[in-house]
Parts: structure tokens; sequence; C-alpha cells
């Protein structure tokens, strides 16, 4: 083969073999992770809303107040922006509040009927004794029974349970934290039994041990 073909064949393969390089060096750039890739454009997302819909003359909870009811849905215009809110009527309190529907998260709705029995089961077992301080305990009673949460309240209510009604049984703040639960628990008791306050104290009183009036179980 004469000189110059050779030179232009080993040329030409030289140059194939660049080309080959070049390409892979190309594809390796383009899956390295981000590169080339457009930034993701975020929307501003608008005030959350919850999906949850109350309706009016619902029973709700509302953990620091107990049970209310829903007694009117309004709207008002604060600045540029339409709120629309629930009033609630906590009649143990006689209190107003206004809730405003984007923040249900603060509402729960009223227990079932399975939950109002696991409360008598847990108002059946023994309290618990804890050996800390009263005070100590006393924030975690309170804490409890703001929590929203009817076990926690249950237990509570089981817990400062002395199974009398004898006043000297029960130090000052011990009545007071008893009272504040067990008066919780049973107006939401009456809001999913749809009875009176006396038969829902029965109940109450039986799972308890508390002493229970003789006319009361005529």
């Amino acid at each position: 083969m004469p000189k110059k073909k050779k030179a232009k064949k080993a040329k030409k393969t030289k140059l194939l073999k660049k080309l080959k390089t070049t390409s892979k060096v190309a594809d390796k750039k383009s899956s390295i992770p981000g590169q080339d890739e457009k930034p993701e454009i975020k929307k501003i997302k608008k005030q959350p809303t919850e999906k949850r819909v109350y309706n009016l003359k619902d029973f709700v909870v509302y953990p620091k107040h107990g049970v209310g009811k829903i007694t009117a849905i309004e709207k008002a215009k604060i600045g540029e922006i339409d709120i629309q809110f629930y009033k609630i009527l906590v009649e143990k309190e006689k209190l107003t509040l206004t809730v405003p529907i984007n923040q249900q998260s603060k509402l729960r709705p009223i227990a079932s009927i399975n939950q109002i029995n696991k409360c008598i089961s847990i108002l059946k077992t023994k309290p618990k004794v804890k050996r800390t301080m009263w005070s100590r305990r006393a924030q975690e009673y309170d804490q409890k029974i703001n929590s929203g949460k009817i076990y926690e309240l249950a237990e509570v209510v089981k817990d400062l349970n002395k199974n009398t009604d004898i006043i000297a049984d029960q130090s000052y703040s011990e009545r007071q934290l008893f009272e504040k639960a067990y008066e919780r628990l049973k107006s939401e008791f009456e809001a999913v039994l749809k009875t009176g306050s006396e038969e829902v104290k029965k109940k109450m009183d039986k799972a308890l041990g508390r002493p229970i009036n003789s006319e009361d179980t005529q």
C-alpha cells in the first residue's frame, strides 16, 4: 500500500477514535444528576384549609374547654381576606368560642359509642398511684385534661377517684382536678349517649365504684 494511503487511513482512524471519546464524555456529563436540569418552580400555596366540615348544631370538642355545640357558621372580612368561622357554645363554661374554619385542627368530633364503652372500661380499672410529688402529678393531670383526648381524660378521672363523696378524703387541688375531668367526661357522655345528666352520672359512678344515692337507683 502506498505511503500516502496509509497515512490517510491512520488519520481517519485517529479522527474516529477522537469522535467516540468526545461522545462518551458528553454522555457522562449528561448523566450527572442535576446537570442541565431546569430548576423546579414551586407555586406559592394559599392559606391551608381543613377537609372536615362540621354542620350547624354539631357537637365538637375544643381541648381546653371541652364539649361545645356549633350555634352558627358566619363570615367576616378582615382587611381584604374573607374568613369563615364557627361559633361554638360551651354550655358548661357559659362561653362562646370563635374558631376559623381553616383552623379546625383545634377541634375534634365527639367520641363514638365504642370509644365511650372503652372509657367505661378504663373507669373500672384500678387507679395508678405514682410516687412523684403532687405538684408534678397535678401538672401531668392538667395536661391530660386539656389534651382533648377522651381516653386520657378517663384515666385522670379513674386515677383521682377516691370512691367517695367525702371532701376530707381529698386535698382541695385533687378535688378540683377530679371535678374538672369528671365534668368534662360527663358532658361528652351526655352528648354521645343523648341522655340526661343524672343518668350519665349513675353510669360513670357505677363504673368508678362510687356511692349511688338510693333514690337515684329506684
